[in-house]
């Protein structure tokens, strides 16, 4: 059985017609996302944040998973253990089929809604994927969590406030200057200490957070394979056993197939 790590930042949805904070594709009304996505912003302007995320959200709504997101589905399905790790807070993963068991997404998730004060927490529905699910399973398993659509009265109405202490409600992201949450962390760790993997592949991603070079070396740490793929150079390409300096779209699914080609059938 060959375990597996996939690390994938916004490169990945970039393909997909998402823009990364980076760049001249990043920019929004001529503001820089970099300085929208802060504690600070919101506390100056909720409602100017707020209308950033809802057209980020109707973008990610519009958009669909491309090729990169299709292949690391399949590797998933075909690998001893997988466990994906995606900075993207959009769910361009699930809807290619990934399952959210075998998925960390480090930086929250844009449809999910939180009290910027207790923890009450509210998830939107998702007309792709969403409105399809258990609600009623979701809501046994994560009580403190409830789901509405937007119809009814959601976030998407002005700024939202939340039903237990009447604070302003935010996006359930991770924004810079925040911790990572505590709960996704753990999963990752608990991945990682339970024994090394045989792949590690990084795409997508700048891998300027410590922590990402970290988990891959770690994950590779007894004679993985790890392979970064990235057109540009990172600081993690020194580490990385292979490079493939293409977009994500172009080459994990020939990677993966051949991957898949060579796992042990089971």
């Amino acid at each position: 059985m060959v375990r597996v790590l996939v690390i994938t930042g916004a490169g990945v949805s970039a393909e997909s017609g998402i823009p990364t904070f980076r760049g001249k594709d990043g920019y929004w009304r001529n503001l820089d996302p970099i300085k929208l996505a802060t504690p600070e912003a919101f506390a100056r302007d909720p409602d100017l944040v707020w209308q950033w995320y809802r057209e980020r959200r109707q973008r990610i709504r519009d958009a669909q998973p491309n090729a990169a997101h299709e292949a690391i589905a399949k590797l998933a399905q075909c690998a001893g253990e997988f466990l994906l790790v995606t900075q993207n807070v959009d769910d361009l993963h699930e809807r290619a089929g990934l399952a959210k068991a075998e998925m960390v997404q480090i930086h929250g998730d844009i449809f999910k809604t939180r009290c910027s004060r207790c923890h009450w927490r509210a998830e939107l529905c998702n007309a792709h994927t969403r409105d399809d699910r258990d609600k009623s399973g979701l809501a046994g398993a994560r009580p403190s969590i409830i789901e509405f659509s937007e119809q009814d009265g959601g976030p998407e109405n002005g700024v939202p406030r939340c039903t237990k202490c009447d604070a302003l409600m935010r996006p359930g992201v991770v924004w810079f200057g925040e911790p990572l949450p505590l709960h996704e962390t753990e999963r990752v760790e608990s991945y990682l200490q339970r024994d090394s993997c045989g792949v590690v592949i990084v795409a997508g991603t700048t891998a300027t957070f410590g922590y990402i070079i970290d988990w891959a070396l770690r994950a590779s740490r007894r004679g993985g394979e790890l392979i970064e793929v990235n057109p540009e150079k990172t600081p993690l390409s020194r580490f990385a056993t292979r490079l493939v300096r293409e977009p994500a779209a172009v080459a994990l699914p020939r990677l993966i197939d051949r991957l898949v080609a060579q796992l042990p059938k089971t």
